[in-house]
């Protein structure tokens, strides 16, 4: 099996690009966000691959991130959704985003995705709330403060709160964090408004 390939890029589209590895031209599918980190036509690059194999077809996955990785594997063991969904998932939404909409149960967040559906979203935010690995970073930071604790802002007054701090400009990690402490401290019964305002405080800080 491919775990990781390195060359030099052949050329690429929305969705797929071709990656010469010693004369051998690889066709890898990756998501718009892996496509857009992309060097030039030319550049070396090394991406890690998840290889589908199916009697008909072998198919290579590349991502840019081990997170992104990771979520392409975690989020198809939901139901309904495959490869192709997956990919459309990750180029939608960012590890940061995902790790933010599973812990505030945000199904609307997910539903943004072309191709997955209301019904899609919630079993994705539902079954996958005990499973977010253990990212490192900004995105296990966020992480950590959304899923380690008893009073962590899963109602929609919470959701609602993030909802309105990124429509205001702030990244979605920053402002689930802020929401997240805040609700630790009001309780899980909070008002959107007092949230929102609170969480402003925070962000100033």
């Amino acid at each position: 099996m491919i775990g990781k390939l390195t060359g030099t890029v052949d050329s690429f589209t929305d969705a797929s690009l071709i990656l010469d590895v010693n004369g051998v031209g690889y066709l890898i599918s990756a998501s718009t966000r892996t496509i857009a980190s992309l060097p030039a036509q030319g550049q070396r690059i090394s991406l890690l691959i998840e290889t589908f194999v199916r009697e008909d077809q072998l198919k290579l996955f590349g991502f840019a991130t081990e997170a992104e990785k990771q979520w392409f594997t975690l989020v198809q063991s939901v139901q309904g959704v495959g490869a192709k969904v997956a990919l459309a998932i990750l180029s939608t939404l960012s590890s940061n985003e995902l790790v933010t909409a599973i812990s505030l149960a945000d199904k609307a967040m997910v539903a943004r995705t072309p191709g997955v559906g209301p019904k899609v979203a919630q079993r994705i935010v539902t079954e996958l709330k005990d499973k977010i690995p253990a990212f490192t970073g900004e995105v296990g930071s966020v992480a950590a403060l959304l899923m380690g604790s008893e009073t962590v802002p899963q109602t929609s007054a919470a959701a609602d709160a993030v909802s309105a701090l990124t429509n205001l400009g702030y990244g979605s990690g920053q402002a689930a964090a802020a929401v997240a402490i805040v609700v630790s401290e009001l309780g899980s019964d909070a008002k959107t408004e007092k949230i929102i305002r609170l969480a402003l405080r925070e962000l100033a800080k």
